[in-house]
Order: C-alpha cells, then sequence, then structure tokens
C-alpha cells in the first residue's frame, strides 16, 4: 500500500480538518459526514487521517483490538481470561477501514470462514470490515448511494457498539464502535434521516476559488507523486508536531469545564433552530470541550460554541419551504438573534 498524502500538508479546507482533529480527540463526538464538489480532497484527507492518529493500547492477537484496560472485552479475551491466560498488550496503529460501495455484507459484518470448515471441519467466524474498524475509524466514500439494507445494518451497529452475526450456524457478537466517516457530492442523492443523524459534525467543502491556492494544491500533489517519500519527510516534523498536540489534548479533555451558561446557550440556539432530538446539544458539549481541550483551555467558551455550532447542527436541520437559504446561513443568523 502507498503513503498517503501528509494530513498537514493538505491545501485549505481547514473546516474539514477541524472536524477530523476533534474525532481523534474525543471519538465520542461521533462521526463526520463530508459533503461537497469532486475533486476536493475528501478522500484524501480521510486516508491521510490514518498516518495521523496516535497509537493505540489493544490487548495481543486479538481481532477486535479489545482495549486491555476496559472492563468490556470480546468473547475471545474473555474466555482466555476465564482460562487463566494473561491477556499481554501491544501498540498497534489505530484502524482506518474503507467501506466500498460494492462490499456485500457478509464483507462487512463478517460470516463463516468457509476455508476452515471444508478443509477442517471448524465451524469458525471469519471476521468482517465492522471488527476490523473497531476503536478506530470507517471510511465510506459516497455514502449516499449506500444501499439501503446496509445502511440500516450501520444504524444498528452505531446505536449499540456492537455488531451481531447470527447465520451459518454461527451466533456471534463482538465490540464495533468507530468513528464514521462519510463522504460525497449531494447532488448524486441524499442520505437516509436515520444515518443522517449518527453523524456527529458535518462538514461543507468547495473547490477553492483563490489561483495561489489552487497552484498549491497542484505543486503539492505533483511534488508528492513524483517522490512521496521525500514529500513525506519534509512534513515529518509538522506531522509530529500536530500529533503531541492531539495527544496532550486527550489527557487534558476531562479536565476541560463546560459550564452550565453554555449548555443553556446551546439548548436555546437547537430549541430556536427546531432541532429534532438532544443530539445537537450533546455533539455541541463534547466537540466544544475537545476544542477547547486542542487549544490547550481549561474553560470552554462562548467562542467555541460560535465555531462548533454550525459543524454539529447544519445537518441536523428541518427544511423550511418558505426560506431557501441554506443550512449554514440560517444557524449563523441564528447565532446573531440567540447569542448576540
Amino acid at each position: 500500500m502507498g503513503l498517503p498524502f501528509p494530513f498537514t500538508a493538505i491545501v485549505g479546507q481547514e473546516e474539514m480538518k477541524l472536524a477530523m482533529t476533534l474525532t481523534t480527540v474525543d471519538p465520542s463526538i461521533g462521526g463526520v459526514l463530508i459533503f461537497g464538489d469532486r475533486g476536493t480532497g475528501k478522500s484524501t484527507m480521510v486516508r491521510s487521517l490514518a498516518a495521523m492518529l496516535p497509537p493505540m493500547k489493544a490487548v495481543e492477537s486479538c481481532r477486535y483490538h479489545c482495549d486491555p484496560l476496559s472492563p468490556q472485552l470480546c468473547s475471545e479475551c474473555l474466555a482466555r481470561q476465564q482460562a487463566g491466560q494473561k491477556l499481554n498488550s501491544q501498540w498497534i496503529q489505530s484502524p482506518v477501514v474503507d467501506l466500498p460501495l460494492g462490499a456485500t455484507e457478509d464483507r462487512i459484518v463478517g460470516s463463516l470462514d468457509i476455508e476452515k470448515a471444508l478443509t477442517q471441519g471448524i465451524k469458525s467466524f471469519e471476521t468482517g470490515l465492522l471488527a476490523k474498524a473497531n476503536r478506530g475509524y470507517l471510511y465510506i466514500d459516497e455514502v449516499n448511494l449506500l444501499e439501503d439494507h446496509l445502511v440500516d445494518l450501520l444504524i444498528d451497529v452505531a446505536a449499540s457498539g456492537e455488531n451481531l452475526v447470527e447465520r451459518d450456524g454461527l451466533s456471534i457478537r463482538h465490540p464495533a464502535k468507530f468513528v464514521l466517516i462519510g463522504s460525497g457530492n449531494p447532488e448524486e442523492g441524499e442520505l437516509r434521516p436515520q444515518l443522517l443523524d449518527r453523524f456527529g459534525l458535518s462538514v461543507e467543502v468547495r473547490t477553492p476559488k483563490d489561483v495561489q491556492s489552487r497552484i498549491e494544491i497542484i505543486k503539492r500533489r505533483e511534488r508528492f507523486e513524483r517522490d512521496p517519500i521525500g514529500f513525506t519527510q519534509e512534513w515529518d516534523h509538522e506531522q509530529k508536531e500536530l500529533q503531541e498536540k492531539i495527544i496532550a489534548a486527550r489527557k487534558r479533555l476531562q479536565k476541560v469545564t463546560v459550564s452550565d451558561d453554555i449548555l443553556i446557550d446551546a439548548s436555546s440556539l437547537c430549541s430556536h433552530l427546531g432541532s429534532d432530538g438532544l443530539r445537537g446539544e450533546l455533539t455541541i458539549m463534547r466537540a466544544v470541550r475537545a476544542l477547547a481541550a486542542f487549544e490547550n483551555k481549561k474553560v470552554a467558551t462562548r467562542n467555541h460554541l460560535r465555531v462548533i455550532a454550525p459543524y454539529a447542527l447544519r445537518h441536523r436541520l428541518r427544511r423550511d419551504p418558505l426560506d431557501d437559504t441554506g443550512s449554514t446561513v440560517r444557524i449563523e443568523r441564528a447565532l446573531q438573534e440567540v447569542l448576540p
């Protein structure tokens, strides 16, 4: 597999960079939905994220990357523990898994290992993409074109954090907690509301209009394709610097204070905009805390709320037939009215 384009070398697209970075600080924020023009670096940024993610500690030889410090282990780790075996840990790279549009349900959830069944007569479970993505990222390009039955499946797993497989005489339950990243072009179709609501943040990306930015993008891409190793080494310092900043933000995350005033502001904003449910407030609370931690602040402020509100709410607004303005404009207008 070739080297990914360095995350810090991507020109512009600051909204997309920030949304992705915040999910590395606090995965509980939820996924990121990236909608916009073709050729704006959506897939490049997601794949470059893999090299940016700090390593994580996992149970050695575990197919699901179980956290050795967590009381919630997979059935295989629990069986080893009950048998008196010591669960050794190791450092692994956080997984970033691609879910292709043509993937079958068996490939996604897992299925009977046919080779073992035929050659050894053993009924064994072959893990799918959901198992590989546990504690990491699951990326779906053209997510709005995903088949309905796969959308239903992802909604169930995203809600429960577990994947239940009952087929071919197997009954397997394993952890499947991941950050869902979806990208697509809105001109090619809309996303079902049930899945849309599962994304914590959403980002709108546009083709850069500035000529100098466009030229710089072309130059960097050309240099990377000519010498990927050399180009990656040029950005090694910036990559490590950002990675250290993410690790530090994770450590201080739980110490950041989100006051009742900020929660009142968030609830007032969501109520004013007519946002369905309470996921908007929950996402805002988690995201402002992550942003404050990333900026090395001890207290989340109203400025953090102003930054985060469009990310957390633009995909949660109902369409108003009497108002044809975009959701981002509506949120900015509401911010002025509710938080003058």
